[in-house]
């Protein structure tokens, strides 16, 4: 796991569950245009959480936007993810990556990167997210949750599976597939500490009003579960 260095809130990360809340994909594909402009407009609504993808751009591609986005993201006191590329992280200075079941195994990514940098893992079942703990990520992907247009998404996983990781991974659990301002509640709710959409912002009439919307959402049934939780343990 990181030696945690830098918090996506307070520009200190202290500790694992500050990889919490919404993590927005800035999907190259789903943007169309300048990610830039995007994290510029979201990071006013309060996003903490980006992740860069881009799957058919080439590396010096991806390389280049990351290094613009990188300075953004750390004066906006966001954490910034690259998608599947360990080493254009590492040059970048990003704050970590952001790998999948057939991406660079977790051990090489770490030796790459060192304890410093955050190694996320897509998971698809419970053993995975075991495999992915005891590899040493630092947070897990977990999805798809609900019906997605992503080609590579997999079966859905449904939202019960959310609470069985849960029980068996001590790592920060991030709902991903599907996610819109109507289900993200019930994900929140089943134990997920923070969900990743594209979509649901990116394609949005307004970034920033379908931003701030899902993260009241996120806070409002994150409240509703604490308070379930301490009654019940009353």
């Amino acid at each position: 796991m990181a030696t945690y260095q830098r918090n996506s809130w307070r520009d200190i990360i202290t500790r694992p569950s500050d990889l919490s809340g919404l993590c927005l994909i800035l999907d190259q594909e789903v943007l169309g245009g300048n990610p830039a402009q995007a994290m510029s407009t979201v990071l006013e609504a309060g996003v903490k959480f980006f992740q860069y993808r881009n799957k058919r751009g080439t590396r010096r591609e991806i390389y280049e936007i990351s290094l613009q986005l990188v300075p953004m993201a750390r004066r906006g006191g966001a954490l910034f993810i690259v998608n599947d590329h360990a080493d254009i992280a590492l040059a970048v200075d990003a704050d970590g990556v952001h790998l999948g079941q057939d991406d660079l195994p977790i051990k090489h990514a770490r030796d790459l990167l060192g304890s410093g940098k955050l190694i996320g893992i897509s998971t698809h079942s419970p053993d995975q997210a075991k495999v992915a703990e005891a590899g040493g990520a630092d947070y897990v992907g977990f999805g798809p949750i609900f019906r997605t247009s992503t080609k590579d998404a997999g079966p859905v996983q449904g939202i019960e599976k959310i609470s069985a990781i849960k029980r068996i991974v001590s790592l920060p659990v991030i709902a991903i597939g599907g996610i819109t301002l109507a289900n993200v509640g019930e994900a929140v709710r089943a134990g997920a500490d923070g969900v990743a959409v594209i979509s649901s912002v990116l394609s949005a009439p307004d970034r920033k009003i379908a931003a701030m919307e899902i993260i009241h959402e996120i806070q409002r049934n994150r409240t509703q579960a604490s308070q379930v939780r301490g009654m019940n343990d009353e």
